[in-house]
């Protein structure tokens, strides 16, 4: 006689002996979700979902993949910089147009990759390459008007990040949702105050340079404080960039996914250098 467990769950399990009648009976009056959670674990090992390590690309994601990728880009950065800077001191009028096309160049690539659906390496790589430039010949300007003052954006720059990678790491801070809320609309009050900033100066609004941020208040400039905020920002946007790979590697997603953590922590570092190198300009003003 066929077993009646085996006619039901035919093509899902077999069962390895017969059962009496009250194994049967107590299997028929239990609850259906206790049934499929019992035969999910099953179906999930082999469905190629997240859950496996085998996930779609057939290698998961890794902290350790993640952390070769980032350096990799920042070692691409890091030639571009020496480069433009280089040709910068130079050739100033040739450094400002690499300049130029390292920032428009830089700044097509990172829309591309932030709304592109699946990460490109390529595509991440030729953004550092260009961001590098671009950093390399704007850091020369800086440090010939200011001198010594790449050096003091660098060292805040990695310390920033440090911090906020050692409070990550012990779990005193972590990314929430109504945190992440607060963030996104301080975000757009900072854009638009940058672009409102930007145009003042471009139609000579503003005498000041930097346009809005050269006013005092209570004798500091707007700038610093506008400055100070938009690092704070940039921490927390890091914090953002360290959860997603953390939970990357905690759900398996594919390794290809470590392309777009690395790029969400070169995009906030550059964000964050160049806000401190601005910081520290206008408070020697």
């Amino acid at each position: 006689m066929a077993n009646p467990a085996y006619s039901r769950n035919k093509g899902f399990m077999s069962p390895p002996r017969e059962m009496s009648a009250e194994e049967l009976q107590a299997m028929y009056n239990a609850p259906a979700a206790t049934v499929t959670a019992k035969a999910a674990p099953a179906q999930t090992q082999s469905n190629g979902g997240f859950d496996s390590p085998n996930a779609v690309s057939g290698i998961a994601m890794s902290i350790e993949g993640t952390m070769v990728k980032t350096f990799g880009m920042f070692a691409l950065l890091v030639v571009g910089a020496a480069g433009s800077w280089v040709l910068t001191s130079v050739n100033p009028a040739a450094g400002a147009g690499a300049m130029i096309i390292g920032g428009i160049v830089g700044f097509v690539l990172a829309m591309v990759n932030i709304f592109k659906r699946e990460p490109s390496a390529p595509l991440i790589l030729m953004y550092a390459l260009a961001q590098g430039v671009f950093l390399g010949a704007l850091s020369a300007v800086f440090d010939a008007q200011w001198n010594g003052i790449v050096f003091q954006a660098v060292l805040a720059t990695l310390t920033v990040v440090g911090v906020t990678l050692a409070l990550f790491a012990s779990g005193k801070i972590r990314a929430s949702a109504r945190a992440t809320k607060v963030f996104m609309i301080a975000m757009v009050g900072y854009l638009a105050f940058s672009l409102i900033n930007v145009f003042l100066v471009m139609f000579n609004v503003i005498d000041n340079p930097w346009g809005m941020s050269g006013v005092s208040i209570f004798g500091i400039p707007l700038g610093v404080i506008i400055g100070v905020f938009a690092v704070l920002l940039g921490a927390y946007s890091l914090v953002l960039d360290f959860d997603f790979i953390r939970n990357g590697v905690a759900n398996r997603m594919p390794a290809k996914y470590e392309w777009t953590g690395g790029f969400g922590i070169m995009v906030t570092v550059i964000w964050l250098y160049t806000e401190i190198l601005r910081l520290l300009a206008i408070s020697r003003n």
